[in-house]
């Protein structure tokens, strides 16, 4: 039954509890759910795939439990806010280990950098390339310190819904730099170049180029610092699992196989989604945790469109894409730490081909994670679970991906033969790939970019797709695609910002 909302923005002489509908189940929607179960919402979560996660998604073959994407939880207040508004506690549930170091980061020449919240192993480790650039890393902490002070606690959970929101915090932004790329800050503090790639590679964790990514960003290296790394055990999708029961211990409801064709409008407001069944669900909102470019350019109906249109939305920049290959070995490669980052010689060139050339070099960087040097239970007796991760070009690139994509994993697998995995080949027992052909249609991102818009300066806060549909009355957008952006903490935090812009309504 529709709601009457009076001009104060509540609800009175409501007769029926308010319906909340939630279009994708990643970490952005199920923040959304718990959030609006809290508050006296009816929530139905649909979901496209077969079961809970979107990115966060879970893959289980040959006795082997592989995360399909987000593998570092950091910032873990943000996940336990969601127990504690039922009066629950995270812990209970859901098992954190602090890791250290949070990265071992190799260079092309074998050399290493053990990237901790550690001061004095810090300086260790810095003093092994250049014992000057000790100091200058301890005034780049201070300055993360600083943007972490005004990016992550002021400015996170801001709707920017309005331009006057986003004037009144320009002097903040000045204030930290954000006319800045990442790279271009931590350069002013670290001269060797080595360094300035340990200090400057977090953009990509989150889909942007340190090159083009503002300085806002390097307040994730206080972040880190000050909340730690940690991994859940059972894998990142433990937490899926919970944050899915939490919300149905509470009356909230998911379907699963149940991709959406629109979200339906009337008199410029959405009341509710016809699925592709051809069901529709009625609701008195609508929250969008897919892709914000394809949720105007595929989800709401063209007519309603007015600032995202496709041209609008042709001309945005989107992050990467990702190529993962996930696998398993019958023996186990103790030497090898839950974290490594495997850089290519080439740093800025190699960013430079995949963000702006887009094209499918030869040379690669790559993501290994090996959480059974945590978590045994994710792999058989004797065995290690993997996945590595290379950033590559979105779809804009000419690239066959069912052409390329075995070519390209054979490639990184000999890569990794001959540094840190020996005799991979002959001990790979499963085996799975991602390309971003599955980011497109599998989850539906835009170009198959992996993380939605770029985080430049001209794609953040007011400037990205709003929190508020600026369109559509009753649709507000979570996730990837909109303010804060990327990242667990990004998506989740999207989702707190509803907390300001979803009315509240007092239930009889």
């Amino acid at each position: 039954m529709p709601v009457n909302i009076t001009e104060s923005g509540l609800v009175s002489n409501v007769e029926s509890t308010p319906q909340a509908v939630i279009i994708g189940s990643g970490f952005g929607g199920l923040a959304a759910a718990a959030r609006l179960t809290a508050r006296g919402y009816a929530v139905t979560v649909v979901e496209k795939l077969e079961g809970p996660g979107g990115r966060g998604f879970v893959y289980k073959q040959d006795g082997f439990t592989f995360d399909a994407g987000p593998t570092i939880i950091t910032a873990p207040f943000l996940l336990e806010e969601l127990w504690e508004l039922f009066g629950e506690s995270m812990a209970d549930h859901i098992d954190l280990r602090s890791l250290t170091p949070f990265y071992t980061i190799r260079f092309d020449d074998g050399s290493t950098f053990d990237y901790s919240g550690d001061t004095a192993a810090m300086h260790e480790q810095i003093a092994k390339f250049n014992k000057d650039d000790i100091d200058g890393y301890n005034r780049f902490i201070k300055v993360s310190e600083r943007i972490y002070d005004v990016g992550f606690d002021q400015l996170l959970t801001v709707s920017f819904d309005s331009l006057w929101k986003m004037i009144r915090v320009v002097p903040k932004l000045l204030f930290v730099q954000f006319q800045r790329s990442v790279h271009g800050l931590v350069a002013r503090y670290v001269k060797h170049p080595k360094l300035r790639m340990v200090f400057s590679f977090h953009p990509l964790l989150v889909g942007g180029n340190p090159f083009s990514t503002t300085a806002v960003y390097a307040l994730i290296a206080h972040l880190e610092r000050r909340h730690g790394v940690h991994y859940a055990m059972g894998g990142t999708g433990s937490v899926v699992k919970e944050l899915v029961n939490l919300v149905e211990r509470h009356g909230g409801q998911f379907r699963y196989n149940s991709g959406v064709k629109e979200i339906t409008v009337q008199n410029g407001k959405a009341t509710g989604v016809l699925l592709e069944s051809g069901e529709t669900l009625n609701a008195d909102i609508v929250v969008s945790n897919a892709d914000s470019a394809t949720t105007y350019a595929k989800l709401v109906p063209q007519t309603q469109r007015t600032r995202w249109s496709m041209p609008k939305l042709n001309r945005a920049k989107y992050s990467m894409s990702l190529f993962v290959w996930y696998f398993g070995t019958d023996v186990q490669y103790p030497d090898v730490p839950h974290h490594m980052i495997l850089l290519s010689k080439r740093y800025k060139a190699l960013l430079k081909d995949i963000f702006n050339k887009k094209v499918l070099a030869d040379d690669f960087s790559l993501y290994l994670h090996r959480p059974t040097a945590t978590d045994s239970s994710l792999a058989p007796e004797g065995g290690d679970a993997f996945y590595v991760l290379a950033p590559v070009p979105h779809l804009d690139a000419s690239v066959n991906w069912e052409d390329e994509a075995e070519e390209y994993r054979s490639r990184i697998a000999e890569f990794l033969s001959e540094t840190v995995l020996p005799d991979l080949n002959d001990h790979v027992v499963s085996s799975r790939m991602l390309t971003p052909v599955d980011f497109r249609d599998r989850l539906s991102s835009h170009k198959g970019a992996a993380f939605g818009l770029q985080p430049i300066l001209l794609q953040t806060a007011w400037f990205r797709p709003h929190n508020r549909s600026e369109d559509i009355e009753n649709l507000y957008l979570v996730g990837a695609g909109t303010h804060p952006g990327a990242g667990i903490p990004g998506v989740v935090s999207s989702a707190k910002v509803l907390d300001t812009l979803v009315p509240d309504y007092s239930v009889s």
